[in-house]
């Protein structure tokens, strides 16, 4: 029996194939390679670098789909399935709309896989895959179960092993589909099974794709103890709240990790309440405390922006890029203020009549990426498009680069740190430019 996995590409600019260069492994694909029995051949291709086999046998073709990736994964599905090739499509888009992911597959799988891929499989071998698979989310790889990373050999991914704590994320802001997919509930796994995986993966960088690491802050109090005599550099993903527990700012330093990605947001105290930005809200004081604590610690931040609340401006907008640079942020994303199916925010959008592309963007032949998806208040949807496209240029100028560079606590503070600024920050900067007005999909 054999089984192919695919991560799908977002998909192309007008007159070329995208290809990223700053792709990261994905780490999904080879958990489910894990949870395959061992006498089932596993194979995963990449959509993002490399062409797809689709006239090579295989029993099974599994897809991971994510919302950017929806319209490309149904077209892969389409290919696979003229050929009589079985399709079951899974992650998070296909569990918040399984009614849409169900009319391109032959199976959807609905949540996390570690408590039913195997029935799956199992199906598979009777030919008998049903066309649903529903799972409740839960704590990753529990049983010890460890990604087949020997699938990435020969991708050109980034040399950083991605990993995973914990699952899900305490705060329920209101743009966010993390929080309805979880539920508001936290999953964490086993300490000795994460320190396991780290000392068998080989690298020395780890990126922990955890929605939020810092949920929980006993628990990552926990597992930072265990990695200070790893001696390993690692990012993650955390709330700002982090700043306000000094014990915790202290063992994030000693135990390696060297930044985060923060989600500021917005620098309007209004619009934070529009997004329900529980963390960043008390004691609001446009993040001068919290931005002094970070670079205390030497973290190189990454700062996540999304604009186009209610209370935005152009002016507004700007001014978020210039506090970013103004505080040397190693990195910072002006994201435009996204309706994901099933948020908070979408059905606000939607119940307000402001949804553009027929409140389905995903699949609209007409969109494009990093273009805005609804009516904004203050300007319009072009407008908003144009400014966030505008300030990413400009906090990726080199003199912008170069300034944000000199920070003596934060980018200048190690030669590990100084190559990171430079490796990724160009990488980013690139993108910038690649992947605007992208289409979805190739056809």
């Amino acid at each position: 029996m054999k089984v192919t996995l695919i991560k799908p590409n977002i998909g192309r600019r007008e007159h070329s194939l995208y290809v990223d260069e700053g792709r990261m492994e994905p780490l999904m694909l080879a958990v489910i390679a894990g949870l395959t029995p061992d006498d089932v051949e596993v194979v995963m291709y990449d959509d993002r670098m490399e062409s797809l086999p689709y006239d090579d046998p295989t029993d099974l073709v599994a897809i991971t789909v994510e919302i950017y990736t929806a319209r490309r994964a149904y077209e892969i599905s389409a290919e696979y399935r003229q050929r009589g090739i079985p399709v079951i499509l899974g992650g998070m888009h296909p569990t918040l709309l399984p009614a849409e992911a169900a009319r391109y597959a032959d199976s959807i799988f609905l949540g996390d896989a570690e408590s039913l891929w195997h029935q799956v499989i199992a199906d598979v071998r009777l030919n008998k895959l049903k066309p649903v698979y529903k799972a409740p989310p839960g704590v990753g790889q529990y049983n010890r179960v460890m990604p087949r990373r020997d699938l990435f050999a020969g991708k050109g991914y980034l040399p950083i092993s991605l990993m995973q704590y914990s699952r899900g994320c305490r705060f329920a802001c209101s743009f966010c589909a993390v929080s309805k997919y979880f539920k508001r509930q936290h999953y964490i796994r086993k300490i000795d099974e994460v320190i396991e995986e780290i000392a068998e993966q080989g690298r020395n960088f780890i990126f922990f794709v955890d929605d939020n690491i810092a949920s929980d802050i006993r628990s990552l109090k926990a597992l930072c103890r265990e990695l200070i005599p790893m001696k390993i550099n690692w990012v993650s993903q955390a709330s700002l709240d982090i700043t306000q527990d000094a014990e915790l700012m202290r063992l994030l330093a000693d135990s390696g990790c060297r930044g985060n990605v923060i989600g500021f947001e917005s620098i309007t105290e209004n619009s934070l309440r529009d997004a329900r930005k529980a963390s960043n809200l008390p004691g609001f004081s446009h993040y001068r405390e919290e931005v002094k604590i970070l670079r205390e610690h030497g973290m190189q931040t990454w700062a996540a922006f999304t604009l186009g609340y209610d209370h935005d401006t152009i002016e507004s907008i700007i001014e978020t890029m210039k506090f970013a640079r103004r505080n040397r942020f190693t990195f910072a994303a002006f994201n435009i203020l996204m309706p994901y199916p099933n948020t908070p925010l979408y059905s606000q959008l939607k119940k307000q009549n402001r949804l553009l592309y027929n409140g389905n963007w995903w699949l609209h032949p007409q969109y494009r990426f990093n273009n805005a998806a609804f009516l904004p208040k203050q300007m319009s949807a072009d407008e908003l498009t144009d400014a966030c496209h505008h300030i990413r240029k400009k906090f990726n100028t080199p003199l912008s680069l170069l300034y944000r560079f000199s920070d003596l606590k934060t980018n200048l503070r190690s030669l590990w740190c100084v190559a990171t600024f430079w490796r990724y920050t160009t990488l980013y900067r690139k993108e910038v430019y690649k992947k605007h007005n992208m289409k979805f999909g190739l056809k």
